[in-house]
């Protein structure tokens, strides 16, 4: 397995050894090598392979694990997980970054309502006591496999949305063509662990690793547009980012 997946340790090289083995089998799943699913040896056989030892070899698989690009499964030994959605982080919707990768996204929409607003959702979005919202929960699938779970509130003097646009577009792309131009947003992003009800509709284990999303958009007239909460399965999505020293 090792000479199959061209993995070389240079021991003269400042990188730590377990690091490079981390690398190695980051470029093999990255390449195609290693597909999903492929199943890895053992540690003591791949460290024996790489003259490496069990620790350092244990602490490369751990890092290849917590990073969401392996998986151990009791009975099954070390797999390769399902390939991730890496979403840039900027002022877009999941729909879009999925069209525009040429994924295939699908929309379940599993509740929808037009009411009136509640007075956290009132505070979030600034709107006059009485003022009424649209909220809804989706599905979001990618290859027929769920990805994410996610609640949103949307003022509803802006654009008209009912359940069968939210189950055939994105959100923005409905906003978009009622008029907003999207200025900024506050965005958080945190983890947490699966509830009963989040892991059934995200056929994940119940306790499994959860990326969550909370942000509120505001359009270039400054008016915060919507609201959301959104859960993402940890092994199949991630947010990348540029840092910039000022």
């Amino acid at each position: 397995m090792a000479n199959q997946l061209g993995l070389i340790i240079d021991r003269s090289s400042p990188v730590p050894l377990y690091h490079q083995v981390v690398q190695g089998i980051e470029n093999a799943i990255h390449s195609g090598i290693l597909e999903p699913g492929s199943r890895l040896e053992n540690e003591i056989d791949l460290a024996a392979q790489l003259n490496l030892s069990r620790p350092t070899m244990r602490k490369a698989m751990d890092e290849l694990v917590r990073s969401g690009l392996l998986v151990r499964k009791r009975g099954v030994g070390t797999q390769v997980v399902s390939s991730q959605v890496r979403r840039p982080l900027e002022l877009s919707s999941l729909f879009d970054d999925l069209s525009n990768n040429g994924k295939k996204p699908t929309t379940q929409v599993l509740t929808f309502s037009h009411m009136e607003a509640d007075a956290a959702t009132l505070a979030t979005l600034e709107l006059p006591a009485g003022s009424n919202v649209y909220h809804f929960t989706r599905l979001r699938k990618v290859g027929g496999k769920p990805l994410a779970l996610m609640e949103n509130w949307v003022r509803d003097d802006i654009a008209t949305m009912d359940e069968s646009m939210l189950a055939s577009e994105g959100l923005y792309a409905i906003l978009r063509r009622g008029g907003v131009n999207f200025r900024l947003a506050s965005q958080r992003i945190g983890a947490m662990i699966a509830n009963d009800y989040q892991a059934g509709l995200l056929e994940a284990e119940v306790n499994s690793a959860l990326v969550t999303m909370e942000r509120t958009a505001t359009d270039d007239a400054g008016r915060r547009v919507e609201t959301g909460h959104h859960v993402y399965r940890a092994d199949s999505y991630s947010f990348e980012m540029t840092l910039v020293q000022r």
